[in-house]
Formats: C-alpha cells, structure tokens, sequence
C-alpha cells in the first residue's frame, strides 16, 4: 500500500477545549476537574482559577495532544491509515453522570462519525461471542474530547473508545485491584485489540 500524506490534524476545526458537557443535559466533568464523580470537591482550598487552568493546558494538555496527533499522522503515513483507541474506566454506578447501572464494556464512535462501521462491528461480533460481560455500542460513552477531535474515516483516522466499567477488573468500591476478576477481561481485551491491528479499511 502507498503511504499517505500526513492528516493535518492541527489544520481540522478544533474548539478549544473548557468545560462544556459533553453530552447535552449531562453534567460536565470539566477540563480541568473540581469534582468527583460524585460532586464532592476536590480541593480543600479554592479551586484552580482560570490563569491557573490555562497554564495546566498549555503545560499538560498541549504537550500531549502534539504528540498524539504526530503519532495518528506518522501512523497514517506509513500504513495509509491509523486506528486509535481510547481507553477509559470508570465505576459502574454513578447517579451524578448517568443512572442505573453502566454495561461492563461501553464503546462509542460518536455516533458512526470517528470509525468506520466494519471496525465497529468487528469488535461488536467479538463481544457478541461472549457471555461473561455485558456490552453496548455508542450508549451512555459515545467518546470524548479524543475520539470526537481525532476520529475521522474520510481522512483514513478511526478511533474508537471504550469505557471499562471498575466492577469487570477490581473492587469498584474500594482500590483493590482483583487479578481472578480481571484474568477474563484481559482475555477479551486481547481479542479486541487483535481485531483492531487486523482491521483493514476498505
């Protein structure tokens, strides 16, 4: 396969990142956090002011964006196209966020817009195979900041996040990691990534 030119990543429109919910009507975790998940502070003193805020993004999230985004490119340049994944965990019950109860395993492609449809369902089918976990494609975590701004198969970039619910690898109430509970999803997450280094856009 002929290499591609670099995705100018930098040049597609980028909102600058705030605190703006990602989902309409849902509550907002915001760039720079204040809050647990359940609403409780997480400074004893002030919260960080908006200088001090601009300065984390220019020394913490600038950095890292740069480097993503040059790595999606030398990715799409070498193979033609690039696949990201995003990962994320986050407890299974969390009523500020969302209700009821989260899937073991959330994927979201914004909606059909940052992956390709064969790649979606690819790793649907994988999960269909299995009965251990729960799963949802594009449910409550459709896909953050990432895999909105990077994902974008015209342009030979497909990103896909998955949201891990904490009650598939560990005591989601505590901190205790828990390698018996964790050894299935390790297996699955396997098969995943497989799928992924496989996949082949038409």
């Amino acid at each position: 396969m002929a290499a591609a030119a670099p995705v100018a990543l930098r040049d597609r429109p980028q909102p600058p990142p705030g605190d703006e919910a990602l989902y309409p009507g849902q509550a907002s975790t915001e760039l720079c956090p204040t809050l647990t998940f359940d609403g409780a502070p997480l400074y004893a003193a002030a919260p960080p002011d908006a200088a001090e805020i601009a300065r984390r993004r220019e020394r913490y999230w600038a950095p890292y964006h740069a480097a993503l985004a040059g790595l999606v490119s030398e990715a799409r340049a070498r193979h033609g196209y690039a696949v990201l994944l995003d990962a994320h965990s986050i407890r299974s019950e969390v009523p500020r966020l969302f209700a009821g109860r989260l899937p073991d395993i959330n994927l979201g492609t914004h909606d059909g817009r940052a992956a390709s449809p064969a790649l979606a369902a690819s790793v649907v089918a994988c999960l269909a195979a299995q009965s251990r976990f729960t799963h949802v494609l594009n449910g409550r975590f459709k896909g953050g900041y990432i895999t909105r701004h990077y994902g974008a198969p015209a342009a030979g970039v497909h990103a896909l996040q998955i949201e891990l619910a904490q009650r598939a690898y560990m005591d989601e109430l505590g901190t205790l990691y828990e390698e018996w509970r964790a050894a299935a999803l390790i297996a699955v997450l396997h098969e995943i990534v497989g799928r992924l280094a496989d996949f082949k856009p038409h």
